[in-house]
């Protein structure tokens, strides 16, 4: 039988590096739970257009909405859309004025003087305006977005008129500059200011300092911008930075319509970056998907996303229908006190936006999770190279470790990181699944053990080897973990390969030990001649059936994990999953309480019957998805690492319930339907 031997050498680093990780995670875990408070949003705009629809005055909303629970109000750039709708100022195409001219619909003798002596032009567009401070910002917002020269002051009647160089359905929608109206109502009403600009063409300090202006005296707590560019962009972006700082703004980036990153943002990650970070995410549930939902569906939804996904910006939208029995307006204000409730009772506190303190490990204590990485990667080695001598172990360890530990020493080494991450991720399933393999070779199997102890004895090898894989999740975690990981600026790109490279893996170990077609331990192939045979073998039309449901299984595997793929998920599993995530702290995945999990148990039954090597190698491979996935999970770095944490232990314990389950069939079908089709047969 091949001995395989654990270098004990590398098992005391790989402790040092354990260590080293859960010191990381450690504090790690304090930074998260520093930042708890949570900014409710709404749109002004929604709330005067909610007031409108129930035919009362906007305060009487905006105090109802303020005691619900909502923070802050997003106020965006005003346009001539929303001025014409307001009575503040007005946009008139010349066209307009000469064709009311002409149907004698202009009874103001300046403006008909104007038009006889020629002085309106079709082509241009006239602006007047009923509020004096509204009027004289949109003049100095069209003088910046576009030029002096397009823009002229009149006086007709007396009263102070702008003739724009500019189309009219363009400049209908131009957005042109921040409403200190809308922001002075906003305060008025108790609340921050959440401030939505968009950029200049052509930014220049001069146009930064101008939006600040219009700011600067209002209570605001951060920005999120509009459009594809922040404002700066791009070449003012590290001014906009220094300038937000300067006033204790929160960088509000908006989440990714995949739940993933941000959505692109010209100069966003340069602002970020020149703030270090002083940045919170930001979701809002899509205005068609809320449609669909009910009241406390939406409640739900943020529940488990703030919790999961670090949002501190809730940016919630009104509902357009009324639940039954309630009013629109009572049907929003219920909403959002329920989401209020929620947060609270989960932890959070209601405030502005909660940001990262600054958070980058030390260099030293990294340095030493990397080399037990490095270790881990040359143990697997020994584990499928028996024969492998002791003066390569330690070369490869040490050229290996100097290689990877040199950029990380000085400060740098983020791709070293990423690499380390990807190996924890795959290597220590299939160290964890090995290890449970060697342990069982040396002992004989009873093929008269009783279902009783094989179930206990699944159990614990099951909860033995989750916490092997655990080892994996700290060393995958401590090699991460940083501000930037935190708010999700980086991600960990190898997620899709975690999910393959660890069955591989186990695979190849599995052939080193096991002889996959006589089921021999003594004097076996090896995985290289095992595989030769396996490319050997004839193949029925059957068999190749049964491969293409493999593969389109593994097809399937692959692309529900994640968020791009969009692999539609049954309604059924949908309602499974929503009361997972009410009845436990963290909903487990799965690919492990339902395929991982249950696959070790009955690979555990496997052994203990003497089933075929063949079905103890399918059944090992799976087993393998749940170890991989319990790694794969931390991977995710937005979500808390205690989540994370407690997600696994969810999986191992319902999976170990699914598995005893379905040992008890397995065993009920061996011993009560088998022998009846074996005797029908006859």
């Amino acid at each position: 039988m091949k001995q395989f031997k654990y270098n004990k050498f590398l098992i005391l680093l790989i402790v040092i590096g354990m260590l080293a990780s859960l010191v990381i995670d450690v504090e790690r875990h304090q930074v998260e739970q520093q930042n708890r408070s949570v900014e409710l949003v709404m749109d002004y705009e929604d709330l005067v257009e909610l007031a409108e629809k129930e035919g009362v005055q906007p305060e009487t909303v905006l105090a109802q909405a303020k005691k619900a629970g909502v923070t802050s109000l997003a106020v965006y750039e005003t346009t001539f859309k929303k001025l014409n709708v307001n009575g503040k100022a007005s946009a008139v195409n010349g066209s307009t004025i000469l064709a009311n001219y002409q149907n004698g619909g202009i009874s103001d003798a300046g403006w008909r003087n104007l038009v006889e002596a020629g002085q309106i032009k079709g082509t241009n567009v006239y602006v007047t305006g009923h509020h004096q401070q509204t009027f004289q910002e949109v003049h100095e917002d069209l003088v910046r977005r576009l030029g002096a020269d397009r823009v002229k002051e009149l006086t007709v009647s007396g009263q102070r008129v702008l003739e724009v160089k500019a189309n009219y359905e363009e400049l209908e929608k131009m957005d042109l500059g921040m409403p200190t109206d809308e922001m002075q109502a906003v305060n008025d009403a108790g609340f921050y200011v959440l401030a939505r600009p968009t950029n200049y063409r052509q930014c220049t300090r001069d146009d930064i300092d101008a939006f600040y202006d219009r700011l600067d005296g209002f209570r605001v707590s951060g920005i999120v911008f509009s459009g594809s560019q922040t404002l700066g962009a791009p070449d003012e972006s590290e001014y906009m930075a220094e300038q937000m700082l300067k006033r204790d703004l929160t960088l509000g980036m908006i989440e990714g319509v995949t739940q993933l990153q941000f959505f692109h943002q010209d100069g966003m990650l340069e602002i970020a970056k020149a703030m270090d970070y002083k940045s919170a995410r930001l979701y809002s549930i899509p205005k068609d998907e809320q449609k669909k939902m009910k009241i406390a569906e939406a409640v739900d939804r943020w529940g488990t996303t703030d919790d999961e996904r670090n949002i501190r910006f809730n940016l919630l939208k009104t509902f357009d229908k009324p639940s039954p029995g309630m009013t629109l307006l009572e049907t929003n204000m219920t909403y959002i006190a329920g989401v209020r409730d929620k947060l609270e009772a989960q932890g959070f506190t209601m405030g502005r936006a909660g940001v990262f303190e600054h958070f980058y490990p030390s260099s030293m204590v990294r340095a030493l999770v990397i080399l037990g990485v490095v270790a881990a990667g040359v143990l697997y080695l020994t584990l499928v190279i028996p024969d492998m001598k002791l003066r390569y172990v330690y070369g490869l360890l040490l050229f290996i470790g100097a290689v990877a530990l040199l950029p990380v020493l000085m400060g740098h080494g983020n791709k070293i990181r990423v690499v380390a991450a990807l190996v924890a991720a795959n290597v220590f399933p299939a160290i964890s699944v090995l290890w449970m393999l060697d342990r069982i070779r040396g002992r004989m199997a009873s093929g008269n053990a009783g279902l009783l102890r094989m179930i206990g004895t699944g159990v614990v090898a099951l909860a033995v080897c989750g916490i092997m894989s655990y080892v994996g999740a700290a060393y995958l975690s401590g090699s991460l973990a940083d501000t930037e990981y935190l708010l999700e600026v980086n991600i960990f790109r190898g997620i899709k390969l975690t999910f393959i490279m660890p069955i591989v893996l186990v695979a190849i170990g599995f052939l080193q030990r096991f002889d996959v077609f006589d089921g021999k331990m003594d004097d076996t192939e090896g995985f290289l001649e095992q595989f030769k045979k396996m490319l050997d073998t004839p193949v029925k039309v059957k068999t190749l059936l049964g491969l293409f449901l493999v593969l389109v299984a593994g097809v399937v595997f692959v692309a529900r994990s994640g968020h791009t793929m969009g692999m539609p998920v049954s309604a059924t599993e949908l309602k499974l999953r929503a009361f997972l995530e009410q009845a436990m702290y963290a909903r487990p995945r799965t690919k492990e309480f339902m395929i991982g999990h249950p696959a070790f148990m009955l690979a555990v039954m496997a052994w203990f019957r003497k089933w075929p090597t063949m079905v103890l190698f399918v059944l090992v491979l799976v087993a393998t998805i749940g170890q991989g996935s319990m790694v794969e999970t931390f991977a995710h770095m937005r979500s808390p690492v205690f989540m994370s944490f407690a997600r696994g232990i969810g999986g191992l314990v319902l999976g170990a319930g699914v598995g005893a389950v379905c040992m008890i069939f397995v065993d009920l079908w061996i011993k009560y339907v088998a022998p009846k089709l074996a005797t029908g047969k006859k």
